[in-house]
C-alpha cells in the first residue's frame, strides 16, 4: 500500500511523513517553533480530548459505585475517587520514590501454596519512579502528584511518538487517528495512573521511529532506557538487533553505528537484574521474586491457554479468575493475531514486527492475573498503525463519531473494570 493516498489529507502547512517538517530545522527559532507547533498541536488536541473524555467518565462511575471507600488505600480504596490511581502497583511506585529499594527473598512464615515469599520493591523496575523522585523534588509535589504528572506527561510523548510511527507509514492523518486509538484503546486507563505504561511505551515508539529513520545511536539509548521501566523491553532489544541486521546486511550504512546500538540496547534491563541479584545474593533472584511473590513465571502459555478455553464456555474457575477482565482480555488477545497480519500487510520495518510479534508472545507465555493483560498489551502500538490507516480514509464526522463513543466507553471498559472490577 502506497501513502501518497493518506498523505493528502493532512493540513496543508503540515508536510508529512514524519516527525517534523525538514526546513523547520534550517528556520529561525520562533518558525520552527510555530511549525513544531502547527505539526504536533493537533495530535496532542486528539489524544487530549480523547483521554479526558474517557478519564472524566471513569472517575464519574468511580464516584457513582462508591466501592472504593470500603477497600483498603494499598488495595484500590481511599478517601477520594482519585486515591484508586495510586494504589495496587501504583502503591509500591510510590514506595520506591519515597525509600528506594530493599532488594530481598524472604520466606512466607509456614506457606505451604503458590505464594511463598514477601512481595518487595525489587519487582518493579527504578526508571519510572525515579522520575516520580526527580519531579517530586523539583516541583513539591508528593510522591502520588509526582506519579501522575510524570504519567500524563509520558502519555503524551507516547502519543507523538506513535503519531510519528505511523505518520511514515499511512500519513499524517493516520497518525492522528493512531494517537486518538492510544487514548481509547483496552487497558488505558493506566496511562493516566501511577503506573509506567505510559513512560515505557513513549521509550518504546520513540525508539521504533528512531530505528526507522536510521538514528541508531539514539534508538539504542532509547531502548536502554525502556529496559530500565519494564522487563518487556527485552523484545525491544531483540527488535533492534534484528533491524540493525537487516541494514547492514543490506549495506544501507556502515556496521558501526548499529552495533553501538544493540551494544548499549540491554544495558538497561540486564543491569538492573544484575543488580536486584547481586542485593538478593540470588543471580535469578528477581525471577524467583516475581514467581513466589506475585505468581508471575514462565510457563509456556499453559495459564493463557486455560483461560482461553475456559471463558468463552462462561467458566472461571481457573486461577486469579476475574469475570469482567478476563473477558475484556480474551477479546483483546483474540484481536492481536488479526492487527498482526494486517500490519505485516502493510509491509512495514522488521523493528515494528519484532517487537509486536515478540511482545506478544512473552505476555501469552507467562502466568499472570490474565485480566492485566489488555495492560500488558498496551504498549503493542504497532496494532494500532492498520486500524489507523483504514480509519483515516473516513470523514471527520464518522472518525468524530467512532473515537468519541469509543472514548466515552473507554471509562469503563479500559478504566472502572481495570481499576474497579479488578487487580490492575
Amino acid at each position: 500500500m502506497t501513502t501518497a493516498a493518506t498523505h493528502q489529507a493532512g493540513p496543508a502547512a503540515v508536510p508529512p511523513p514524519g516527525v517534523f517538517p525538514p526546513a523547520a530545522v534550517r528556520a529561525a527559532p520562533r518558525e520552527r517553533l510555530r511549525r513544531a507547533a502547527a505539526y504536533c498541536g493537533p495530535v496532542l488536541a486528539v489524544y487530549g480530548v480523547l483521554k479526558f473524555a474517557g478519564f472524566a467518565v471513569f472517575m464519574f462511575l468511580l464516584d457513582s459505585a462508591g466501592d472504593f471507600r470500603e477497600k483498603h488505600p494499598r488495595f484500590g480504596g481511599g478517601a477520594h475517587t482519585w486515591d484508586v490511581l495510586g494504589s495496587w502497583d501504583g502503591w509500591w511506585y510510590q514506595q520506591i520514590a519515597l525509600h528506594g529499594y530493599d532488594p530481598a527473598l524472604v520466606p512466607v512464615p509456614g506457606a505451604t501454596g503458590m505464594i511463598t515469599l514477601e512481595g518487595n520493591s525489587a519487582a518493579f523496575f527504578p526508571l519510572y519512579p525515579a522520575l516520580m523522585r526527580i519531579v517530586s523534588e523539583v516541583t513539591g509535589l508528593g510522591p502520588y502528584g509526582a506519579g501522575m504528572t510524570v504519567s500524563v506527561v509520558f502519555s503524551f510523548v507516547a502519543a507523538l511518538g506513535i503519531h510519528a510511527v505511523t505518520a511514515r507509514l499511512g500519513g499524517y492523518r493516520a497518525g492522528l487517528v493512531a494517537a486518538g486509538l492510544w487514548a481509547v484503546w483496552p487497558g488505558s486507563g493506566a496511562e493516566w495512573a501511577v503506573y509506567s505504561e505510559s513512560v515505557y511505551t513513549a521509550a518504546a515508539a520513540w525508539a521504533c521511529y528512531a530505528v526507522m529513520a536510521r538514528h541508531w545511536l539514539t534508538a539504542g539509548v532509547l531502548t536502554f532506557a525502556a529496559g530500565l521501566a519494564r522487563p518487556t523491553a527485552v523484545t525491544l532489544v531483540a527488535a533492534l538487533a534484528v533491524a540493525g541486521l537487516f541494514a547492514v546486511r543490506r549495506r544501507r550504512e556502515g556496521i558501526r553505528r548499529p552495533l553501538a546500538a544493540v551494544v548499549i540496547a540491554p544495558l538497561g534491563a540486564a543491569g538492573y537484574l544484575a543488580w536486584v541479584g547481586h542485593r538478593m545474593g540470588d543471580w535469578g533472584g528477581y525471577n524467583k521474586l516475581q514467581d513466589g511473590a506475585w505468581g508471575h513465571k514462565f510457563d509456556y502459555g499453559r495459564h493463557s491457554f486455560d483461560v482461553l478455553t475456559s471463558v468463552p464456555v462462561g467458566r472461571f474457575d481457573y486461577m486469579f479468575a476475574m469475570p469482567m477482565e478476563d473477558t475484556i482480555g480474551v477479546g483483546v488477545v483474540l484481536l492481536v493475531p488479526v492487527l498482526t497480519v494486517l500490519l505485516i500487510r502493510l509491509r512495514p520495518p522488521a523493528v515494528l514486527i519484532v517487537y509486536t510479534v515478540l511482545s506478544y508472545l512473552m505476555v501469552m507465555a507467562t502466568q499472570q492475573y490474565f485480566g492485566n493483560v489488555s495492560r500488558y498489551l498496551l504498549p503493542l502500538f504497532p496494532l494500532f498503525v492498520p486500524l489507523a490507516v483504514a480509519m483515516s480514509r473516513l470523514s471527520r464526522t464518522s472518525l468524530a463519531a467512532v473515537l468519541g463513543t469509543a472514548a466515552l466507553a473507554s471509562g469503563s471498559y479500559a478504566g472502572y473494570v481495570l481499576f474497579e472490577l479488578g487487580v490492575p
